[in-house]
Formats: C-alpha cells, structure tokens, sequence
C-alpha cells in the first residue's frame, strides 16, 4: 500500500516550524490512542502513522532526505521498512508528554512511563554500485557484521531466558526521586535508578553467554531493494536493522551510504549521461555512422557531414532514471574531432597541397565530394 505524505499525515505544510510538528503530532496520537478507541483498527493504524511521519519529520538529517528523495530516501515505500511498533513509538512519549501521560497506562502500567528504553546503536555501511546497477535498481544481500541477540538467552540477558525481578530501589519506576532544600524551596529531582540503570526490573541470574547484555556479536544477511536512480552520497535507511538493543531493547537502524563506480565509457551528470566520441576529420567533414556504447548496450548513430568539433548530440531518454520516477536523463554525445599528432612524409605532402584549399579555410564554402572521398580513402587505407 502506498504511503500517505508525511505533511498530509500531520495535516502541516512542508515550511511548519518544529514546534508545529510537535504540536500537529501531539494532537493526532491524543485523538488516535488506543485507550480511547478500543477495538478500533483504523484508529490504531491512524495512531501508528501519526508516529512514523513524526519520527521522520521530527529529524533534521530525516526531513532533509524525506524533502529530496520522499519516502525512499528515508526507507520508506518498499525499502526495507519493518514501519514502526508500539516500543518505537513509546520512545518517543518523554520527549512529547512527560511523565504523566495518558500513554502509560496503555504500556503496562505508570510505572512504565519512567523506564529505560533500551535502543541498539544505528550501523552504517557503504554499498558500491555500477551505472547499470543504478539505470535498472538492484536487489543486495549484505552480509553485515553487529550486535545481535544472544542465543543462549534469547536477548533476555537471564541464564537460559529465566526470571527478572522488580527492582527495589525504584519500586520498578526506572527512577529515583529527590527533594532538595534550597532557598528558593525544595526542589525535586529525577535521575535513573542506579541499581537497575533506569529499566525497573533486575535479572536474578545473568546469562554466562553474554553477561546479562542480552547481545553477542554476530552476522546477519540483510537483503535490501535498492530504487533506481540513486547517486553517489545518497543514504538509504533499513528500519530496525542496526544493532540490537540489550535486554530486548529496540535494535537500531542499519544506514546504507551510495558509492558509484566508474563507468569505463560514460560519465554521469545528475539523471544525465556523457560520452565523449572521437572522429577523424575526414569523417567530420564526410559524414558517418558510428555505434557507441549506452547504459543498457550500445547505440548507432548518424554523424551528418560538416559536422564540428563541440557538438553535442542528445539521445532521449538513454540517461537515468529519477530516483523519485519522474523520467530519465539524457545520453550527451559530445563531438570531438581529433588531430593527427605523427604523420608520414606522404600524409604531410598531402595535407600540405590542401592546406590552401578554400574549403579548408574558417567558415568554408561548399567543396567538392571527390576531394573529400580522396581525403577519407586514403587515412582508411
């Protein structure tokens, strides 16, 4: 199914301030919580949609990419993306409500609402690509090296996926609360709690495997459907693909930045392609057919007589594709009429003779076919 815009989602335009988006965002999940409409699927999808748009939007580096590339540049529309689940989205309640929200109660409880969420760093990778890779899209199996849950307790971090227990320093809060006498009055402060480090729960017995940590270094294939159209520095997100969190906690986001390899005849400006062909001038001046290579094989084509060093020859529609399916570029033939550098005594007589032709003279008039038919037999024999 096709994703709804970002902007649409949050019912803001493209220039809301951050504060505009936290606001429209803030609104929207209050107006979707499942609390408020149990039993209710499309309120529940509405809820989780409110989320992802304001996830991507609450970003600088994720805005800028959404702006350029749409929902692809930011894993979105079928690269990759899991979507958002509710541990993403209660990640980002602290920022958004506080401590207090109506949200607590639908993850378990108020004591919930102040825990530590554990969240596996992000991981970036480079992927090479081929100009033939990036005309057609290619599908990529990555072999990447990251934390991920351990096997002997599952990502629990208990010996053999056992029990936790409630913190009792926290009460399982997560959080410590103290109320400091100042002469401004008593000041009350929250930090994590330092025996469980702001989860609540304690494990009774830590895995040997992994010393608690719920993580062990590992290797995962991840298989990726890069778009068409991509370049050199674009970065592509695969949603939840980075490390994996400790204890179960959310994994991180796996970055895929686009390196371009160098193509042995074509350059790439942009969604268009250049080609620098060579001629004699022989051929310059008689006309000819000639195959050059393009992004997809090769092409014929029709050099006319009198042709000039300079020109540019455009082949519709033999560029790239836009990454965002907006067209394709062009294929740019640039002319190049090339000068002799080691002639013959013979070649040189020749030129010689012709050298005060008025055909061969800047802005020449018409000239003779025989003569040039001359010119072209003998470089050709």
């Amino acid at each position: 199914m096709t994703k709804r815009d970002y902007y649409e989602v949050l019912g803001v335009n493209k220039n809301a301030a951050d504060t505009e988006i936290k606001k429209a965002y803030r609104q929207m999940a209050l107006k979707y919580h499942p609390d408020k409409n149990p039993g209710d699927k499309e309120a529940e999808e509405k809820f989780k949609e409110a989320a992802e748009a304001y996830e991507v939007l609450s970003n600088a580096e994720k805005r800028q990419r959404y702006n350029q590339f749409g929902h692809r540049g930011v894993g979105g529309n079928g690269f990759g993306s899991g979507g958002m689940n509710m541990e993403d989205i209660f990640s980002h309640f602290g920022d958004i409500f506080g401590e207090g929200s109506p949200f607590e109660s639908f993850f378990g409880g108020a004591s919930r609402g102040g825990r530590k969420v554990n969240r596996g760093t992000n991981l970036r990778i480079k992927v090479k690509l081929t100009l033939e890779e990036i005309a057609s899209g290619v599908e990529k199996k990555l072999k990447v090296s990251k934390q991920v849950k351990c096997s002997s307790c599952q990502g629990s971090g208990a010996e053999g996926g056992g029990a936790y227990h409630r913190c009792n320093t926290c009460a399982g809060t997560g959080q410590v609360h103290r109320v400091t006498n100042t002469f401004i009055g008593q000041m009350r402060t929250s930090a994590a709690c330092p025996t469980c480090h702001g989860e609540g729960q304690v494990i009774e017995n830590k895995c040997k495997k992994c010393h608690g940590s719920g993580v062990e270094r590992g290797e995962e294939i991840i298989s990726v459907n890069i778009p068409a159209g991509v370049g050199e520095g674009m970065q592509l997100t695969v949603s939840g693909k980075g490390n994996a969190g400790e204890r179960g906690g959310i994994p991180g986001d796996l970055f895929i930045l686009i390196e371009e390899e160098k193509h042995p005849h074509l350059q790439r400006d942009g969604n268009h392609l250049l080609y620098d062909l060579y001629i004699n001038f022989a051929d310059a001046a008689l006309g000819t057919n000639v195959e050059i290579p393009t992004i997809d094989g090769k092409a014929k084509i029709k050099i006319d007589a009198g042709t000039q060093g300079g020109k540019v020859l455009r082949l519709k529609g033999k560029g790239l594709p836009s990454v965002q399916s907006y067209g394709k570029g062009d294929l740019l033939v640039n002319i190049n009429v090339w000068t002799p550098q080691h002639l013959s005594a013979d070649e040189k007589k020749l030129l010689d003779k012709l050298r005060t032709s008025p055909n061969f003279q800047p802005n020449p008039g018409k000239g003779e076919k025989s003569f040039y038919d001359k010119m072209r037999e003998f470089f050709h024999s």
